[in-house]
């Protein structure tokens, strides 16, 4: 599975997500993703983590081998 690919699964179950992926071993199986997303926001880590799985639509452990998965809220500015 492509990175291009796990990300715009993502973005389309997350619209508000920005998210970065990275091939961590070169082979396209081991990737890690980084999702930020305001809709994040007061959401358990475990639940962030299960919006991420679900937007991938069961392809965790089957096409998609290895995600290493790190997810956060937009970091608010105040002055």
């Amino acid at each position: 599975m492509a990175a291009d690919e796990i990300a715009a699964l993502i973005r389309s179950g997350i619209p508000d997500a920005e998210v970065e992926i990275t091939d961590l071993a070169g082979d396209g199986d081991h990737y890690a993703a980084r999702v930020v997303a305001e809709s994040f926001r007061g959401v358990s880590r475990v639940r962030q983590h299960q919006t991420v799985y679900a937007a991938l639509g069961g392809r965790m452990g089957g096409v998609l081998h290895a995600l290493q998965l790190t997810t956060a809220v937009p970091l608010t500015i105040t002055e």
